[in-house]
């Protein structure tokens, strides 16, 4: 979040006078309440400012990165994360590089019938298999795959700032987003989603607009 040059003024001024109302603020910088009313909005909004009825305006000592990291704690991974790219476990590594291919991906979810987590695929694991001189074509995709429980997965209600640190930790550029489902004696996690470096990326842009 950047503030504006009005902003910063007003600030200053409520840091040096503070508590201070509105309308004293905006006798010293010579505008009407009115006029000021949005910026102490978003002020307040964002954490930087207090204001009591009848005092005025005070300083909270926060900055707007704090304010940042706040809403990020709020937002799940359930509103952020992509559509999944998947391929079937019985697909060949040749379809499989075809599916990256044309999805402009650098992993791909691997799922069982029924959408059921099995492994991940990266472009490293595909390029081995390529160079490997094998079969392409008739090479399926589970035997070249990361399987589980090898795989890093996110959850829905899973904070994005949780989700992003596994992300950084793992080293990975993407998380299967799963629900956990009891299929006969097993539990099972089936993928509805998926949660990318691209998604963080989108969401510090929207919340640098606020």
């Amino acid at each position: 979040m950047e503030l504006s040059k009005r902003q910063e003024t007003i600030l200053e001024i409520v840091k040096h006078h503070g508590p201070i109302t509105g309308t004293e603020i905006a006798g010293q910088l010579g505008l009407s309440r009115a006029a000021l009313r949005p910026d102490l909005a978003i002020l307040t909004m964002s954490g930087m400012l207090g204001a009591r009825p009848r005092v005025g305006y005070y300083c909270t000592g926060k900055e707007p990165t704090d304010f940042i990291a706040s809403l990020l704690a709020n937002i799940s991974v359930a509103e952020a994360h992509s559509q999944p790219i998947v391929v079937k476990e019985s697909s060949s590594v040749y379809d499989a590089i075809v599916s990256m291919f044309i999805e402009d991906v650098g992993s791909l979810i691997v799922v069982s019938e029924g959408g059921y987590l099995e492994g991940i695929v990266s472009r490293k694991d595909l390029l081995k298999a390529a160079m490997g001189g094998q079969g392409l074509n008739k090479l399926p995709t589970n035997v070249v795959m990361t399987r589980m429980p090898n795989v890093i997965v996110t959850y829905p209600e899973e904070s994005v700032v949780r989700a992003a640190e596994k992300l950084i930790n793992q080293q990975v550029d993407s998380l299967p987003v799963v629900v956990a489902n009891k299929v006969g004696n097993e539990e099972k996690f089936q993928v509805i989603g998926r949660f990318t470096k691209t998604n963080i990326t989108r969401l510090f842009v929207q919340l640098a607009g606020k």
